[in-house]
């Protein structure tokens, strides 16, 4: 059990103002792995006015020094890489085997790229007769989610640190243990006091009185979409900057002459990653609608391949849900989409055959949904596929923009020149074609209420600067 008493701030391991705790939960279990404390204002302004105070040392500092401690981070985090990946795969229930590639490797690879991004990024240039300088936005405070949590604590603290912000994180308190470990490791490299630290707690507290704390210059929030309201209504009066990264319903297209077996199964495995607990999650499926059966025949069987089980267990393919609380909502969902209507395919609500603990839920997949229904419009954050029937490509990209959200996509077709027209048409962040890698270095973020702002890559980068001109 790993059990955290204290708060990184200003340098040091100190003891919070609060006394209050709460339980980390292994989600394949439903048993205490871990506690953290739960913090409170004067946490918070504590650990801010050390963010403050060091500040413009840190903004200063030549930026040689600032990539070599970003390196320095990253081997570090390499060398607890193993440790890493057991330790988000039993906070948060992905499969050991996926959470050592993608919840430990992402990290190291997106600290290790700033240090790239930073060395080759024009901080300076002329334009006429002005000088054009980009500057440290300043102090800012991050509010980071449980589903990938060290990847997106690290998405916002690399490229603050490239940029020579200083800050306060708060991660999630579902999943908050390697959060403490990033501050172990940064401590042990000796990154100067206060430029980093690390305070826990609950949202409603802890996230707001960051949120609205006048000496943080910035607030960098991924989470849901109303959290993110939130956010942003407590962050305005003193008019700080805000980035947000938060919900989506993305589509994924199949055009009438794609590889059509291929383009299904690898949309439901795309659907299904992190027990479909992604923002970006293809949860839409669009199909020729001559062509339903065809493509619920398909997703059945490839969804009946996830095999559900503990995170630690080898051979797991879809591990558990986060907590008890986000289980009863994907199993509302569920209930939603028998209720309304759709053609329940494989799944449902019930929990899956032995497995008596643990929070977990049977990869599910709905077809003949229509897009007024409640599991076409809202995000479950779960493994359920909603199947739908397009009747020309100018339907299907009616259907796909037919959302509040617009995170992600992907378009299928044998004619990729057709596939990247379509692309063109999405309302959203970032499209796929024919299963394209993900690209670490592509900008992320969303169009409406996906948010505002673009993470990682040197578009992450420049999220974290001020501009500044002299005219010379």
């Amino acid at each position: 059990m790993k059990i955290f008493e204290k708060i990184y701030a200003g340098g040091r391991w100190i003891v919070p103002a609060s006394t209050l705790t709460t339980d980390v939960i292994d989600p394949s279990t439903e048993e205490i792995i871990g506690r953290v404390p739960l913090c409170n204002a004067e946490d918070i302004d504590s650990a801010v006015k050390a963010a403050r105070d060091a500040f413009p040392a840190w903004a200063d500092r030549p930026l040689p020094d600032r990539v070599d401690y970003l390196r320095r981070i990253a081997a570090a985090m390499k060398a607890r890489s193993k440790e890493i990946g057991a330790c988000i795969a039993q906070e948060m229930g992905m499969p050991l085997k996926l959470a050592k590639m993608i919840q430990a490797g992402l990290p190291i690879g997106t600290m290790e790229g700033y240090a790239d991004i930073a060395e080759k990024f024009p901080f300076e240039e002329t334009v006429g007769n002005s000088l054009i300088i980009r500057e440290p936005a300043g102090v800012c405070g991050f509010i980071t989610p449980w589903n990938y949590p060290l990847h997106q604590i690290v998405g916002k603290v690399a490229p603050a640190l490239a940029a020579g912000c200083t800050m306060v994180l708060k991660p999630s308190e579902v999943a908050p243990l390697n959060a403490f470990l990033l501050a172990e490791i940064i401590h042990e490299v000796g990154l100067p006091a206060g430029v980093f630290n690390l305070v826990s707690g609950e949202g409603p507290i802890v996230g707001e009185a960051l949120a609205s704390h006048p000496e943080v210059d910035m607030v960098s929030f991924t989470g849901s979409t109303r959290a993110g309201i939130r956010v942003a209504e407590l962050a305005a009066p003193t008019v700080k900057r805000v980035t947000q990264e938060l919900g989506g319903k993305s589509a994924n297209i199949i055009l009438d002459d794609a590889d059509f077996e291929n383009a299904v199964a690898k949309g439901v495995q795309d659907c299904y990653l992190n027990s479909g607990q992604t923002c970006s999650a293809l949860t839409r499926m669009l199909v020729p609608e001559e062509r339903m059966e065809e493509a619920a025949a398909v997703a059945r069987a490839a969804a009946e391949r996830f095999t559900p089980g503990p995170a630690m267990e080898r051979g797991t393919r879809l591990g558990p849900l986060v907590s008890h609380a986000q289980r009863e909502r994907v199993r509302y969902y569920i209930k939603k989409g028998i209720e309304e209507g759709a053609r329940l395919i494989t799944g449902g609500p019930e929990a899956p055959e032995n497995l008596p603990a643990g929070y977990f839920v049977k990869p599910t997949v709905f077809a003949d949904v229509k897009p007024e229904m409640t599991i076409a419009r809202e995000e479950i954050f779960g493994p359920v596929l909603s199947i739908m029937s397009y009747q020309d490509e100018d339907h299907a990209v009616s259907l796909a923009n037919n959302s509040e959200y617009g995170l992600s996509g992907s378009v299928w077709s044998s004619d990729v020149e057709r596939a990247k027209k379509v692309a063109r048409r999405l309302r959203t962040g970032q499209v796929y074609i024919n299963g394209g890698r993900h690209n670490p270095l592509a900008p992320f973020g969303g169009y409406k209420k996906s948010g505002n702002g673009r993470e990682f890559g040197t578009h992450g980068l420049e999220e974290f600067l001020e501009v500044k001109a002299m005219q010379l």
